[in-house]
This record gives C-alpha cells, structure tokens and sequence, in this order.
C-alpha cells in the first residue's frame, strides 16, 4: 500500500509554470505506474499523464502535450508534475495516483491509491 500527498499547487498568470510534486510513503512509489489526473468544476475527471513503472515511458493527454512533463526521483519516491505555459483552461485539482501494470494508463478506474489533490487556478 502507498500514500500519496500531492504539493506545489497554486495561482499563476496564464502562460506561467508551476511543478506539482507527489511525494509516497509507504511502499517504493517505484513499484507502481504514476499518473497524473484533474477535475475540474462540473466536469469528470480527466487523464493528463501517465509515467510507466517498467521502461519509464511517458503518456500525455493532447491537451498538454507539449507543454507538461511528467517525471519521478525513486530515490526521493516523489513524483512530479512540471506545468508550462499554463492556460486558463488549465485550473483544476490535480490529483497524483498510483496503480499495477495495466495498458489502461488513462483511465482513472485502474488506479488503486490516490491523493486528496492540489489544486491549480491559471488566471487570464
């Protein structure tokens, strides 16, 4: 079992960066896929990255692409978040989420743990 607590939130100016961390206690974060969802208000939950426990490959929503990089230090068991040129469309609670392996990295029903999010307001 892991714990996750997610950090680094806050509010930035459009086209700013923020990096969100994900930091893990309990079991090697390691041993787990990572991945990087948001909700915003009235709407479901979405996929934004996914970082893969076997080969370290990288997943993005097409929506960030680009812009934000998903990323984790074992040694520190800490996820990451780095968010650049930040829209508006952007604001959220992002959530940091661990699970198995699976294929089905985008689909927030895979993850087994979650933390309780940060929330992120891109203003205009």
């Amino acid at each position: 079992q892991v714990q996750l607590v997610e950090s680094g939130g806050g509010l930035v100016q459009a086209g700013g960066s923020l990096r969100l961390s994900c930091a893990a206690s309990g079991r090697a974060f390691s041993s787990y896929n990572m991945g990087w969802f948001r909700q915003a208000p009235g709407k479901e939950r979405e996929f934004v990255a996914a970082f893969i426990r076997t080969g370290g490959n990288t997943y993005y929503a097409d929506s960030v692409k680009g812009r934000f990089t998903i990323s984790r230090d074992n040694a520190k068991n800490t996820g990451y978040l780095q968010m650049n040129s930040l829209k508006p469309e952007d604001t959220a609670v992002y959530y940091c989420a661990a699970s198995g392996p699976t294929d089905t990295y985008y689909s927030s029903s895979t993850y087994y743990y979650w933390g309780q999010g940060t929330q992120v307001t891109v203003s205009s």
